[in-house]
């Protein structure tokens, strides 16, 4: 069997070999072999050149892939991007050379697989696109559906690349991390894409630590109901972590639940639970981007490198449809302003002056089983007793909505340990308030003692 023959087997057997997470009926958009480094990709042929080896942009590139694959050697995704450049800059020994290393190491890894082949298969072959050639063309329809949301995942991640944010820029939904705080998960469903940020101190712009590719619910939007498979979008929790070993095979190498429904949820009556971020089952790499019942479903290769890294009861998880990129003036004027809000808030309330104290709160407040009237009718029974109040926030993490997610309100949690002392009463508990902003000055619009609570493997069923 000559070699060329080979490939073209190889490139059968590997697609033909998976088995589908999902049957659905693929989207129709254009696909691409090609990466253009400043525009978004376009329908080409196979034959490579649009991009020359030692323009300024592939360099850039270049550099900026080696260095994902330098601060993190098991980046496959930058491994899979540096294969499409070399193959468009016409150094196909090195294309194959970046491909090869992804098949080698993460066999599963589908798509790499596929575009491996269709780079072979061009040297014998037509082959107008990713997946797009004799081969695959000649595979029955319950297979090529196969092929679809390989194409879809290769959008979805040459988008991401191409569109990628200043890293100079900050996302405005981590606006403070708490002392304890070590690591934040944010969720990008446009681009499905996560990023997990680390903490360099309380008054310093949060690090950028991992960005990585995420399949979400399989229906776009904001989750409302039991059933609706989409993925929620607001300022969640990890609240517990299961390992693989005690997990179904489905869910791969680790399961971190989160707090949906949230205490804005709930009183939005939304329903449904179960809302995980977690592996895959050990016969993929990836699944496609849209294609869980409401999950964050991360590779088990990256799963497992981060799992360290996140600590259930303190670490945020923010999901939103687009993440707001801030300027760090803008993100820091953003912050301190909300800074301000809390200090006036406990200043207030330290004064003893109920009308000063209540001026804080929204007319739509609720918590502790209260409304507004009646936390005002309590307050003024409890302050005046109390005016000797000393009041102390501290370990305080600032996160915000998206301004997607709640049309037309700017919704901020506020999540701190308060210290409490007046005469012999005193205590310290975790607080969270949830901060309105109405005509250029933040209100509380809910705020509740938190209690500490475990999320068990009876709720995948609730999703």
């Amino acid at each position: 069997m000559n070699g060329n023959r080979f490939f073209i087997l190889l490139m059968a057997g590997c697609v033909c070999s998976c088995t589908a997470v999902s049957l659905r009926s693929p989207p129709q958009l254009t696909d691409t072999i090609q990466v253009q480094l400043i525009t978004p990709p376009e329908p080409v042929s196979s034959q490579p050149g649009g991009l020359k080896p030692d323009s300024v942009q592939v360099q850039q590139a270049l550099r900026a892939l080696d260095g994902r694959t330098t601060h993190y050697p098991r980046d496959y995704e930058a491994y899979l991007l540096k294969g499409l450049i070399y193959y468009e800059t016409r150094q196909f020994d090195r294309a194959l050379t970046e491909l090869d290393r992804v098949v080698s190491q993460a066999p599963r890894f589908h798509l790499a697989q596929m575009i491996r082949g269709d780079i072979l298969l061009s040297r014998v072959a037509q082959v107008s696109g990713i997946g797009h050639n004799p081969v695959l063309h000649a595979l029955p329809d319950s297979r090529y559906v196969l092929v679809e949301d390989l194409r879809e995942e290769a959008r979805t991640r040459i988008r991401a690349y191409l569109h990628a944010q200043d890293k100079r820029k900050l996302p405005g939904q981590l606006l403070r991390m708490g002392e304890s705080v070590e690591t934040a998960v944010l969720v990008d469903k446009q681009t499905h894409r996560l990023y997990l940020y680390g903490n360099t101190g309380a008054d310093s712009p949060p690090e950028l630590l991992y960005d990585f590719y995420v399949s979400t619910g399989r229906k776009r939007g904001n989750k409302a109901v039991r059933g609706d498979l989409r993925t929620p979008e607001g300022v969640y929790f990890v609240t517990s972590y299961t390992p693989g070993s005690q997990l179904p095979e489905k869910y791969g190498a680790a399961a971190f639940p989160i707090n949906y429904p949230n205490e804005l949820d709930q009183y939005q009556r939304k329903t449904g639970g179960g809302i995980w971020l977690h592996g895959i089952t050990q016969r993929f790499y990836s699944r496609p981007p849209l294609d869980s019942e409401g999950c964050i479903v991360l590779s088990n290769i990256d799963l497992e490198h981060i799992v360290s890294l996140i600590s259930p009861g303190s670490t945020p998880f923010i999901i939103a449809e687009h993440l707001d990129w801030l300027e760090q003036d803008v993100w820091l004027e953003r912050k301190n302003e909300l800074i301000q809000t809390l200090q006036t808030w406990q200043e207030d309330w330290e004064s003893g002056d109920t009308a000063r104290y209540l001026a804080n709160y929204a007319p739509g407040f609720w918590g502790g089983g209260y409304d507004f009237d009646g936390w005002s009718r309590m307050k003024k029974k409890m302050l005046p007793r109390n005016n000797s109040s000393r009041i102390s926030v501290n370990n305080l993490s600032l996160l915000a909505y998206s301004r997607r997610a709640e049309p037309g309100r700017e919704i901020v949690i506020a999540d701190f340990q308060l210290t409490y002392s007046a005469g012999d009463s005193n205590g310290s508990w975790k607080k969270r308030l949830y901060l309105e902003k109405n005509q250029d000055r933040w209100y509380v619009l809910h705020e509740a003692n938190m209690r500490k609570k475990r999320t068990t493997m009876a709720t995948v069923n609730r999703l």
